[in-house]
């Protein structure tokens, strides 16, 4: 038996990340419909959610925590506080609250809440069809039931992984939350170039995306180093060879390096910029 099944779960913020989860734990039938409920403030955003899912929606985001078990937060980091602020009079201590915000740190999450139990996760894109990854960090007052909770809410969307220090979630963000966009250039690159030697766009479109989704496969049920598999394919004076040359030149390794560390240190930028403005709430509670 699922460690939702019994349990009522709110969504506040129902966009794209949160309607993924919905959707994942209704399709895994983690969850029954009635169970959850999603908070809006747009009329034709409610009737969607409530005619695609079958799941109950209000306008308002204390009404929608008042009674649950375990309280999703997708929303945007700049709206944390004017939404912390609704809620915090509506938390009961027994709640667990999940949050996907990109960059807001437990502390910021307490300090605007005013509550201890806290998962901060970080999923990614392919969340929306299952195939996501998602690393995540449970306070210490997190009790174990609810970390099973949110195992199997987090696991709706694909791989989870729990980590025991939180700044391995604010790493994640810059490698696995970042990664589908460092994907999506090197594919509009490769498309790109292939059009450029004079292959139809769409062509270019599927030839890229198939020889990426079958080398990922592949590297996936190989579990051999990248360095090995690229060697496989890398003949003495070969064309990948030429094309290796190419991208060494161009200090391919550098610059994905550099844009990971630039993620990250966004990512503590912003998880700093959350704190500061939280310590400053009134009845903010005291850092640990």
């Amino acid at each position: 038996m699922s460690p939702l099944s019994k349990r009522t779960i709110a969504t506040v913020g129902s966009g794209v990340m949160a309607e993924a989860m919905i959707a994942g734990l209704l399709r895994g039938q983690l969850v029954a419909p009635e169970r959850v409920v999603a908070s809006h403030p747009r009329a034709e955003r409610r009737e969607e959610l409530g005619r695609l899912y079958g799941i109950r929606t209000v306008t308002s985001n204390g009404e929608a925590v008042a009674g649950a078990d375990v309280i999703l937060l997708a929303i945007k980091p700049q709206m944390l506080a004017r939404v912390g602020a609704e809620l915090r009079p509506h938390l009961r201590d027994d709640q667990l609250v999940l949050s996907v915000i990109a960059g807001a740190t437990t502390t910021a999450l307490e300090g605007f809440l005013g509550h201890r139990r806290i998962v901060r996760s970080m999923p990614n894109t392919p969340a929306r069809l299952g195939r996501g990854v998602t690393v995540w960090y449970a306070t210490p007052e997190t009790t174990a039931e609810q970390r099973a909770q949110a195992s199997a809410l987090l696991g709706a969307l694909g791989m989870e992984l729990e980590v025991d220090d939180e700044k391995f979630v604010a790493m994640a963000t810059a490698v696995s939350g970042t990664g589908p966009t460092y994907v999506f250039l090197v594919m509009e690159a490769l498309v790109d170039a292939a059009v450029h030697l004079g292959f139809p766009r769409h062509v270019a479109h599927d030839l890229v995306v198939e020889t990426l989704e079958g080398s990922t496969y592949f590297a996936k049920q190989s579990g051999d180093h990248p360095a090995v598999l690229r060697n496989m394919v890398t003949s003495p004076g070969g064309t990948s060879a030429a094309a290796l040359h190419e991208l060494e030149s161009g200090r391919l390794r550098t610059v994905l390096s550099e844009a990971v560390w630039a993620a990250y240190r966004r990512t503590i930028e912003l998880g700093d910029q959350l704190e500061a403005s939280a310590a400053a709430e009134p009845g903010a509670p005291a850092r640990r």
